[in-house]
């Protein structure tokens, strides 16, 4: 009881400006519950749930939640069960990137509709995210319904010793580099809207939205390294491993 009053009195001694700046990811619990982190940004929490009529322990709580997220960068994957592996990349990265594209396109819109005049490299930020967010967009299905649950199959037998029938793909190494072929073009796409933003570092004239998209961006493509690492590097690897030792390939 007394670790939830300090957190709350903590998070109370912040404007939600403040509370964004710290952490962008705070900004999407702000606009869930639709407060203005951006214009009037500078109140307390209370003051802006007192507005809004909204309970400000339960926000606080969300706000807490955030902070004790562990980044699973600090996990040793690779010791990792392949089907447990496959479940955590769809219940965390793929999860992570449906929920951030929407969030990023309404920011993107309406920082390119303010700073777009005298900002022309936003345009094309906007333009080379957008190619990100419909190759993930595409790309995570065909992993979820196809590739996963046959790694799973996979799996499963070698661990039961059991037998597999070939798939109708011939063998995992044919969707697999159709996905790291799509992980490349997705890749190569981000690392131009890094260079168009320069590093996605916003210049001192940015607004509050603006230095959230360009956080929010940042964020998303260490996720997405990170998602491609398990992939490529771990997932993908072993599951051709195990194939390869179910058919005495």
């Amino acid at each position: 009881m007394e670790n939830n009053i300090a957190i709350e009195k903590n998070i109370s001694d912040y404007t939600i400006g403040e509370l964004v700046a710290q952490d962008f990811r705070k900004a999407e619990v702000f606009k869930r519950h639709g407060i203005d982190f951006c214009c009037r940004g500078n109140v307390s929490i209370d003051e802006a749930c007192a507005k809004k009529n909204i309970d400000a322990v339960q926000l606080k709580a969300e706000l807490a939640e955030i902070d004790t997220q562990i980044k699973d960068t600090t996990i040793d994957f690779n010791t990792w069960d392949l089907s447990d592996l496959a479940n955590h990349i769809v219940d965390v990265h793929h999860h992570y990137v449906t929920q951030s594209i929407p969030v990023m396109y309404e920011f993107m819109n309406k920082v390119c509709r303010v700073h777009g005049d005298h900002n022309p490299e936003l345009h094309e930020i906007s333009k080379y995210f957008s190619e990100v967010a419909e190759e993930l967009t595409m790309h995570m299905p065909k992993e979820e319904m196809i590739l996963f649950p046959y790694i799973k199959q996979l799996n499963e037998a070698n661990k039961l010793g059991l037998t597999v029938e070939r798939p109708g793909f011939g063998t995992i190494q044919n969707p697999i580099k159709m996905m790291e072929m799509e992980h490349i073009s997705a890749g190569n796409s981000m690392e131009k809207a890094k260079e168009l933003s320069n590093n996605f570092t916003p210049p001192e004239h940015a607004c509050a939205t603006y230095r959230v998209l360009f956080s929010k961006l940042a964020e998303f493509e260490e996720d997405l390294h990170h998602h491609i690492h398990l992939e490529n590097n771990i997932l993908f690897k072993k599951a051709i491993e195990i194939e390869n030792n179910l058919f005495n390939v």
